[in-house]
This record gives structure tokens, C-alpha cells and sequence, in this order.
């Protein structure tokens, strides 16, 4: 009886991702897929071809970026910072930021709402 509830349990869960796997890169494009977006929080995942980025911008809420694959130049408040698969950042609240490809990357994006 244990083992059948076991197995009830798993099937019910989501199946498993790679967020690397979530996004594919496109020619001189930017893709990216929503992974959650409630009103206290959004999770996107992006995929940036060489050359392409985001321009300057400000967010109201704190962000945070983990590179997935590739390499990233971020700017935040007029500070450049080379980010590498593995590693992440937190962007305040209300500070003018900026992305661009170094490499084609992909990148996870955090923002909480509060």
C-alpha cells in the first residue's frame, strides 16, 4: 500500500527541467520563456544570440540574473561587470541596468515583487 502511494505522489509532481533547456538561441534575436509570473514574483528564463542585449533600464523591484551558458556584460549604475555561466547577480530596486552578449548566453531573471 506504502509503494502505491509512493508512486501516486511522484506522478502527481511536475516533471523535471534543465532551465539551459528551457530556451533555445536564435540568430540575432532574444528569447526568453516565462517560467512564473504572479503578482508577487516573476521567473524568466532568456537566451541572447551574440551581439544583442538590453538597453538601460530601471525596474521598481530587486532582480536577480544567474548566466546559465556564455558570458554577459552587465552594467548597473554606470559599472560594467563580465558575468560567466555559474554566477549570478543581484540588480537593486529603481538603478538603471543593461545587458549585452558577450558570447551568446542564457540567463535566469528573478524579480520579486515586494
Amino acid at each position: 500500500m506504502a509503494e502505491n502511494k509512493k508512486q501516486t505522489i511522484a506522478a502527481d509532481l511536475p516533471p523535471i527541467s534543465k532551465l539551459i533547456n528551457l530556451v533555445e538561441y536564435q540568430d540575432n534575436a532574444v528569447v526568453s520563456k516565462t517560467l512564473i509570473d504572479t503578482r508577487m514574483e516573476t521567473v524568466t528564463v532568456f537566451a541572447f544570440a551574440a551581439g544583442q542585449g538590453l538597453s538601460e533600464h530601471t525596474s521598481p523591484f530587486e532582480a536577480m540574473v544567474s548566466i546559465l551558458d556564455g558570458e554577459a556584460g552587465i552594467t548597473i549604475d554606470g559599472k560594467s561587470i563580465h558575468l560567466k555561466a555559474g554566477e549570478m547577480i543581484t540588480m537593486p530596486a529603481n538603478i538603471p541596468h543593461a545587458l549585452q552578449a558577450i558570447k551568446k548566453f542564457k540567463m535566469m531573471l528573478v524579480m520579486q515583487r515586494v
